[in-house]
């Protein structure tokens, strides 16, 4: 890679700007291509994987709301013994 750009000739400030079009031009078809073979999920796939995240997101929510209630509750119970 650095041995193509030493060979290259320094552009001017000039011909970088009537090559940004171009470029522009080629990313956006390759974009376009890339867009093409993308896979995307039917609306039946993005609705089951929602309600899986959903599902699991309140299950961790319980899920650290006993931790932290259990947690708590023997914090509270070691310093009333500890302070009387």
């Amino acid at each position: 890679m650095a041995t193509a750009q030493a060979n290259q000739s320094p552009r001017s400030l000039g011909e970088n700007a009537m090559a940004w079009p171009s470029k522009v031009k080629a990313y956006i078809e390759e974009l376009r291509a890339e867009m093409r073979k993308v896979s995307w999920p039917s609306a039946r796939q993005v609705q089951g994987t929602t309600v899986v995240v959903i599902l699991s997101v309140f299950g961790f929510a319980l899920y650290f709301f006993v931790v932290d209630s259990i947690f708590n509750q023997t914090i509270t119970r070691l310093f009333d013994t500890l302070t009387k």
